[in-house]
């Protein structure tokens, strides 16, 4: 870039994004891919070719429908949200997270979390001009620190306080009590992030209309549709309708809606997957902890957090990246992540995989 080229940049573009580094997927060709927390689980050939069927006969020279009401109800239905209850579809998740940025920011307001939490909240809330508050979660074990998020809210103030249920990267649940102490106290909206929803049986959807500032988020993603990028938020239509005036148009395309809603038509074929992870999650977590100096954390996710011993991730992270194996690396992510990988539950066979060569490693090293 030339000098002129680079000032131009500089002087136009907010200090706050030059500041940024762009979200960064790694490369993972020929590899055994654990570092994304996907459902490793494929459709099987009779549902392929009935949804092969469909998207042939599915034209796509009309814009969809913008507010995607026939799969609204499924996702409704399939989510089991309460009666009464609006939803509104994004992008993924991470559009709803920016709808709800873009419509609550404003001069001094600011957006408030857990560290080490979802990145996105932190980047969102960048992107959209507001501030974003860390509230730091209990070293030990990544539990609430209620105390200091509580002074932390009272401090700053939130417009909005996302708490994702269970936790990304850590993969606990946090006592549901204390959640519900945060959303009687949050001066403002509180939403609770259940992408993990398939791999646990906690959840506040039930909730929903209890608490006048409460809404609950989802996604198909780890369910096995990360491919389509849908995501679903819930909770009363003085918030939703509000959130639909800054979504845009016509965000959720042909093709998404006409998958998805033949898939949640099979829902049953998609929880047989989730509950194998599950299954998978309690056998991969007891083989590692016998791995010596491996430290294993209780997951209700579809990964596991592992702490290698001190100084040694990227050893481990290259050791296994050189063995075919890919997992995410969260060293100097966050202090409390120091020395953590983040491997995503597969399939038994990519789990012995990872298990045999993290075995290997730990003998290298």
């Amino acid at each position: 870039m030339t000098d002129e080229l680079n000032r131009l940049v500089e002087n136009w573009v907010r200090p706050e994004i030059l500041a940024l580094r762009a979200y960064h997927v790694q490369p993972a060709q020929g590899m055994v891919k654990l570092d994304a927390m996907e459902n490793p689980y494929t459709w099987p050939d009779e549902l392929r070719d009935a949804w092969a069927a469909l998207l042939r006969d599915t034209d796509v020279n009309r814009y969809p429908d913008p507010t995607a009401r026939v799969l609204s109800e499924r996702l409704k239905e399939a989510m089991q949200v309460p009666a009464d209850m609006r939803v509104l579809l994004g992008n993924g998740s991470d559009e709803l997270i920016q709808m709800i940025a873009m419509s609550l920011s404003g001069p001094s307001r600011s957006v408030l979390s857990v560290d080490p939490g979802f990145v996105m909240y932190r980047m969102i809330a960048t992107f959209c001009g507001m501030r974003y508050v860390g509230a730091p979660l209990n070293a030990q074990d990544f539990s609430l620190d209620l105390p200091a998020l509580l002074q932390a809210m009272d401090e700053h103030q939130p417009a909005v306080v996302f708490l994702a249920y269970p936790n990304n990267p850590t993969g606990n649940l946090y006592d549901a009590k204390a959640v519900e102490e945060i959303i009687r106290a949050a001066p403002g909206l509180v939403v609770i992030d259940e992408a993990y929803a398939p791999f646990t049986d906690a959840t506040f959807m039930s909730r929903l209309g209890e608490f006048d500032n409460l809404l609950v988020m989802r996604t198909v993603s780890k369910m096995g549709l990360a491919g389509l990028r849908l995501g679903l938020l819930a909770g009363p239509a003085a918030w939703i309708d509000q959130f639909d005036k800054v979504r845009l148009p016509y965000n959720i395309n042909v093709l998404t809606q006409a998958s998805a809603d033949f898939a949640l038509r099979h829902k049953a074929v998609f929880d047989e997957q989730t509950e194998a992870i599950r299954r998978e999650r309690g056998r991969l977590a007891a083989a590692l902890r016998e791995i010596d100096g491996l430290q294993v954390f209780p997951s209700e996710a579809n990964f596991l957090l592992v702490r290698t011993p001190k100084g040694q991730a990227v050893d481990w992270f290259t050791g296994l990246r050189d063995r075919g194996v890919l997992v995410k690396n969260l060293d100097g992510a966050h202090p409390l992540l120091d020395d953590c990988l983040r491997p995503t539950v597969g399939t038994p066979a990519e789990s012995d995989k990872l298990i045999t060569e993290m075995q290997a490693v730990a003998k290298a090293i």
